[in-house]
C-alpha cells in the first residue's frame, strides 16, 4: 500500500511515473534491455536526453540564450562549481544567508573567492534562527561582486524568499527544493542549480540551466565535469550521465505538462500549502516557527505545543499511513515536505490526523 511521503528528500514520486517506470523496467521501447543498460551514446537514449531538455524548456520558458545541463554531484557540488566557473581568483562574491544549505553553500565557496555575506537572517532574528527573509534593502553587498548567491528555498527551516532579489551582477540560486513548484522568471537569473531529489526525479542527478555569456568564465582548475562549457559543448555527456535519473526526470517533466504545465501546478501547491498554514495558525497545539511573508511553499515545519509527544505523534502518523514527518536533526519537531508529487489528499490526511491528534492530546 502506497503511503503520504513527506520526505523531504529523496521525495514522493507521480504514482504514474512509478507505474511508467514499472513497465518500462524490464525492456524499454523494445529493446530486450532496461533504460539503465542502454548507452548514453546511443541514439535512443539521446532522443531521450533532448526530449527531457524540451519539455523542461517548455515548462519553465527557458530563453534560447541559457544552456541546460544535467550534471552530477548534487546542489553540493554546485557549491563550489558555481565559484570556479564564474570567478576569478581574488574576486568577492556576496552570500545571503537564510538557512543551514545557504550557511553550506557560502562554506563551500571560501576556498575559491572572498566571501562577503552580504545578508544573514540568523543575525537579523530576535533569538538569532533562522526564521525569515531580511529586506532587500538591509543587505550589505559588494561594489564588484563576480556574483550574488542565494537559496530560495531553505528546505530544513522552511524559510523561503517570496521575491526575486534585484542584482546588478549575475544572480545565482540554489533551487533544489522549489524548482519546478510555480512559474519562475529564468531571464532574472544568471545561473540556476537544483538537485534532482526534490521536484524533478530520483537522486543523482543535478539540474543547471546557465545563461551562455557566463559559459567561458571558468578557472583553468575546473573539473571537464563540473565546467560549463565542457558540459555545454559536449550536451552533458562528456562523461557517462546518470542516465537512469536523466530518464526518470524526463517522466516528470511530461507528467507535468500533462497536468497543465507550472501554473496549473503552481496553484495545486498554493491551495496545499495555504490549507496546511492555516490549521497550524488556528490549532493550538501546533505552531511553525517562520515569519509569515517568509513560509515555503514546499517544506512546512512545525513543532507539537507539548514536544514529549514527538515520538507519539511519529509513531502514530506513521501507523496512519503517513510517513517521514520528523524534522531534521538540527531543529527537531516536525516537517511536512509538500512537493508536486503529494497529492492534495495527502495534505488533507495529514490535517484530519493532526486534528484528531490534537483533541486526543490537547
Amino acid at each position: 500500500m502506497r503511503v503520504y511521503n513527506f520526505s523531504a528528500g529523496p521525495a514522493v514520486l507521480p504514482e504514474a511515473v512509478l507505474e511508467q517506470i514499472r513497465s518500462d523496467l524490464p525492456d524499454w521501447q523494445g529493446s530486450g534491455m532496461s533504460v539503465m543498460e542502454v548507452s548514453h551514446r546511443s541514439a535512443d537514449f539521446v532522443a531521450v536526453a533532448q526530449l527531457a531538455e524540451s519539455h523542461l524548456r517548455r515548462l519553465m520558458t527557458i530563453p534560447d540564450n541559457y544552456k541546460v545541463l544535467f550534471l552530477q554531484g548534487g546542489a553540493t557540488g554546485q557549491f563550489a562549481a558555481t565559484a570556479m566557473n564564474l570567478s576569478a581568483a581574488g574576486d568577492t562574491v556576496d552570500f545571503v544567508r537564510t538557512g543551514a544549505w545557504g550557511v553550506k553553500a557560502a562554506k563551500q565557496a571560501a576556498p575559491f573567492v572572498n566571501v562577503n555575506i552580504a545578508a544573514d537572517g540568523a543575525a537579523t532574528s530576535a533569538d538569532g534562527k533562522y526564521n525569515h527573509v531580511p529586506a532587500q534593502d538591509t543587505w550589505q553587498t559588494s561594489d564588484e561582486a563576480a556574483y550574488l548567491h542565494y537559496t530560495p528555498n531553505e528546505t530544513i527551516g522552511g524559510v523561503e524568499f517570496s521575491f526575486i532579489p534585484d542584482s546588478k551582477v549575475p544572480l545565482v540560486a540554489d533551487m533544489s527544493s522549489t524548482i519546478l513548484s510555480r512559474p519562475l522568471d529564468v531571464s532574472r537569473f544568471g545561473v540556476i542549480y537544483a538537485g534532482a531529489q526534490k521536484n524533478i526525479g530520483p537522486a543523482g542527478l543535478t539540474l543547471v540551466i546557465v545563461r551562455e555569456d557566463l559559459l567561458d568564465r571558468a578557472r583553468d582548475i575546473t573539473p571537464s565535469v563540473l565546467n560549463y562549457r565542457v558540459m555545454a559543448d559536449s550536451d552533458s555527456m562528456s562523461n557517462t550521465p546518470p542516465t537512469f535519473t536523466w530518464y526518470v526526470a524526463g517522466l516528470v517533466f511530461e507528467w507535468l505538462l500533462d497536468q497543465g504545465g507550472l501554473e496549473a501546478i503552481g496553484e495545486v501547491n498554493e491551495r496545499k500549502k495555504n490549507k496546511l498554514y492555516a490549521y497550524i495558525d488556528n490549532e493550538d497545539f501546533y505552531s511553525n516557527p517562520v515569519a509569515p511573508d517568509s513560509r515555503s511553499w514546499m517544506n512546512v515545519p512545525f513543532v507539537l505545543a507539548q514536544p514529549k509527544l514527538d515520538g507519539q505523534f511519529l509513531e502514530q502518523s506513521l501507523a496512519a499511513g503517513m510517513t517521514n514527518l520528523k524534522g531534521h536533526r538540527s531543529v527537531g519537531g516536525m516537517r511536512a515536505s509538500i512537493y508536486n508529487a503529494m497529492p492534495e489528499e495527502g495534505v488533507d490526511a495529514l490535517i484530519s490526523f493532526m486534528s484528531e491528534f490534537a483533541r486526543r492530546h490537547g
